[in-house]
């Protein structure tokens, strides 16, 4: 049997697993209840053992019955600060919490590729360690660092490491992933402007932050468009204002968030003094205080190795049933990225796309939804990835 074929009988299982996690939510740092699931599913297989692992994470280690290298596989855990907008049977019963981009199925997968695994023991070459990381979608320090600063890569150091993520943007059954830079790093930042409140009918009384941040707001578009090079991977958004109480009354200040995307190191240094000097030439201008602060401990690029990406490239294209397809760079990011600072590696997609179902919107979207037929090829990607680079 191939292990597709072999992952469609643990399918019910997979579906379980990810349905449960999904209706039981939790936020970064607070995925307790999913470690202990995980760290139980993992005990039943056989497979030793580590909790609390950087915060937490949950380590699996399985030795194989032969010699060879070491590979480890990671999923993420958490949820996002979302309310669920999907009338499902197994819908989100934590309050304004939901698994809105699938990283209840990366769970799932990665206990089914492990159930897989634990089937061919005896064949696997070399060391194969789960990695199941809490708090991707934090931002700043993320799960991944503490559990490398645990140790996960290390005793016994890891050769290869491989991540996989569901994207809705993509056709279900289809891999996708390409070698080189293939994620961002996210810069995010918050603008406090220090304004004078006063009467909405005497704005020449006050310091408006509202009018300033509209201000801002325009004149931040022209890094994108006059400051950065036009050819250069890059997006500065401003994802959030907060400020005022009432309609007539001029607030005392305004709070701004948003976020700074590139690929490369000079564009970002460059960016970033971009947002400083236009924040405070323009709050000089009216007269108001600031603060600004980039958000600590960014993700860095998600750097896929070229020659053992190309490689995976040829694996995923052995599954049957599916297809795989080399991709653009994208701005999104993930801390995926500081495994592959430890050692060579590939981040992919497995593409949940299907109009038929329904599964149209985009990951992060409260009406988030995934084709549950494509999680058996998830599984069955990272056990052969684990079998295949074992050897290598």
């Amino acid at each position: 049997m191939t292990l597709v074929q072999e992952a469609k009988q643990i399918e019910p299982m997979i579906i379980e697993i990810r349905r449960k996690i999904h209706s039981e939510p939790e936020l970064s740092f607070k995925e307790f209840n999913t470690a202990r699931l995980v760290a139980k599913k993992l005990r039943e297989l056989g497979i030793e053992v580590k909790t609390n692992v950087g915060g937490n994470g949950v380590l699996g280690t399985m030795v194989g019955g032969q010699e060879g290298k070491v590979v480890a596989l990671r999923a993420d855990m958490d949820a996002l600060p979302v309310t669920e907008d999907v009338d499902l049977p197994f819908k989100s019963k934590n309050n304004g919490v939901m698994h809105a981009c699938g990283h209840d199925t990366h769970v799932a997968m990665l206990l089914g590729a492990a159930t897989l695994l634990s089937r061919h023991k005896k064949e696997i070459q070399g060391t194969v360690k789960f990695l199941f990381q809490p708090a991707e979608e934090d931002g700043g320090i993320g799960g991944a660092k503490p559990m490398i600063e645990a140790g996960v890569m290390d005793s016994p150091k890891v050769d290869y490491v491989f991540g996989l993520h569901i994207w809705s943007e993509m056709p279900s059954r289809t891999f996708g992933t390409r070698p080189g830079p293939f994620m961002a790093t996210p810069d995010g930042f918050e603008i406090k402007i220090l304004g004078k409140g006063g009467h909405g009918s005497r704005p020449d009384q006050t310091i408006d932050p509202i009018f300033i941040s509209a201000q801002l707001i325009n004149a931040l578009q022209g890094v994108s468009s006059r400051i950065i090079n036009p050819i250069e991977p890059f997006v500065l958004s401003v994802c959030s204002i907060q400020s005022g109480t009432t309609d007539n009354v001029i607030p005392d200040k305004a709070t701004m968030m948003g976020t700074i995307r590139t690929l490369d190191e000079k564009t970002r240094r460059r960016a970033k003094q971009s947002v400083r000097q236009i924040t405070r030439d323009i709050c000089a201008a009216f007269g108001a205080k600031y603060v600004l602060e980039f958000k600590k401990d960014a993700y860095p690029i998600t750097y896929n190795d070229e020659k053992v990406t190309k490689r995976v490239i040829e694996v995923l294209g052995t599954i049957e049933g599916t297809k795989t397809n080399e991709l653009e760079v994208r701005l999104g990011a993930e801390d995926f990225s500081r495994f592959l600072q430890r050692a060579p590696g590939t981040f992919y997609y497995l593409g949940t796309r299907n109009e038929k179902k329904g599964c149209v919107f985009p990951n992060h979207s409260s009406k988030f939804k995934v084709d549950e037929d494509v999680l058996k090829y998830g599984a069955a990607s990272l056990a052969k990835l684990a079998l295949e680079f074992g050897k290598e």
